[in-house]
């Protein structure tokens, strides 16, 4: 694996190089012996070498210290994340190289207390809250026994009075340790919070930005399916009004032409409203299909030139109390107007009824026919049903068909007013 492909795959690369200068600069230290000593030279430091120096392993060092190190600086390159027993197994890896370059290697002694605090911030990387405190306290716990060790090893060649000066440096040593432990561990909790809070915050950016994405595309159909359904219902209207007046002028143009023209007269002003629905839904997309009338009046227009259309007079009962919002208006005028579009086109019926009332706290609208009617299960699949049910569930109504073949069609919508007021 490539080093640097790994560096790119660690959480903090700078902490990493942070991590190689300590260790390169205090190796250096160790290494180079420093111009004046103070006490003898031999023994240099108290550890197991320089106290049994005949023991077989010292023979090795100091190259097993150095390899020690070495390995132990680029365990860093490749921290493992997933499986428990890689992190344990990882973790008491670092240990053993830490003993095994603070115990037996001479000068790499004064190294000991800082490849702990690197363990432990390695740690942080590793495990969660309960792992990090338990490799803190294992950390603190091995470098008080190991200070113990010293200071048993160092009791053989010394003076009572260097034994007292070494165990109170150990103490104020120990101390001091403890609390930067303390403090390495406060500091990549921090930092780890901080991270995983900006991550949260990506994530939460990431899933805001793809509903805003989703909101947007829906609000978009949305939109396209009232456009679509306001053309239908208007534009659609007129020109099947349109094309029903030219039939019959035709069919009157040779027999009785006074009576086609005024057939013709009335499909072109149909042509001129057809042609002012198209401007207006073009311009504004949001046509008032009453023109400031009210609903009555509006229902009434309709149900005269359904009457000029084919000759039948629907019969309609209209009971409002008081005035209904502007978007319930709409909603009942478009679907008495596609309702009685879909008569003049397909039921061949001879009367039409319509009734138009308040109970309370509900809205019902009943439109019939007593024309050839269909099958509900296998014809409602048009535009128009589609059209008329969409603005039905739109404010929180029922809306219902009955009809079968021979019977009529009967449409039924209840639209509650508590929810609107």
């Amino acid at each position: 694996m490539n080093p640097l492909i790994q560096i790119k795959k660690h959480p903090f690369p700078s902490l990493l190089y942070l991590e190689w200068i300590l260790l390169a600069i205090t190796a250096l230290t160790a290494v180079i012996p420093p111009p004046l000593r103070r006490f003898h030279p031999k023994p240099t430091e108290v550890t197991i070498c320089g106290m049994f120096p005949d023991l077989s392993i010292c023979g090795l060092l100091p190259e097993l210290s150095i390899y020690s190190l070495v390995i132990f600086a680029l365990m860093g390159l490749c921290l493992p994340r997933t499986n428990q027993v890689n992190k344990v197994i990882y973790t008491i890896s670092e240990i053993l190289l830490i003993l095994m370059t603070g115990l037996f290697g001479e000068r790499f002694a004064r190294l000991f207390p800082f490849l702990y605090i690197i363990l432990v911030t390695r740690s942080c990387f590793i495990f969660q809250l309960p792992g990090r405190l338990f490799v803190t306290s294992l950390s603190f716990t091995l470098f008080l026994l190991t200070t113990q060790l010293k200071y048993q090893l160092f009791s053989f060649q010394s003076s009572p009075q260097a034994q007292e000066r070494f165990r109170f440096l150990s103490l104020n040593w120990s101390l001091g340790f403890g609390l930067s432990l303390v403090f390495v561990l406060l500091m990549m909790n921090a930092v780890l919070s901080e991270r995983h809070s900006r991550e949260k915050l990506a994530i939460a950016n990431e899933k805001l930005r793809q509903y805003a994405m989703r909101i947007e595309n829906q609000a978009t159909l949305e939109e396209r399916n009232r456009i679509a359904r306001e053309i239908h219902d208007s534009l659609g209207h007129s020109l099947t009004a349109l094309n029903l007046q030219l039939e019959t002028a035709l069919k009157l143009w040779q027999s009785n032409p006074s009576k086609a023209e005024t057939f013709l007269t009335t499909a072109k002003e149909l042509g001129s409203k057809a042609l002012k629905d198209v401007r207006q839904s073009v311009s504004t997309m949001r046509f008032n299909p009453l023109q400031e009338q009210s609903l009555e009046k509006a229902i009434a227009s309709l149900a005269e030139n359904f009457h000029r259309s084919n000759g039948i007079l629907p019969i309609y009962q209209i009971n409002i109390e008081y005035s209904l919002p502007p978007e319930i208006n709409t909603a009942i005028y478009r679907i008495t107007q596609e309702s009685l579009t879909n008569i003049s086109k397909y039921a061949y019926a001879t009367e039409v009824k319509l009734e138009l009332t308040m109970t309370r706290g509900n809205l019902r609208l009943i439109i019939q026919d007593n024309g050839r009617g269909f099958d509900v299960k296998q014809n409602t699949t048009g535009f128009g049903l589609h059209s008329m049910r969409d603005r039905t569930l739109a404010l929180g109504g029922e809306f219902n068909i009955n009809s079968a073949l021979g019977s009529g069609c009967k449409i039924t919508v209840n639209i509650p007013l508590t929810r609107l007021t």
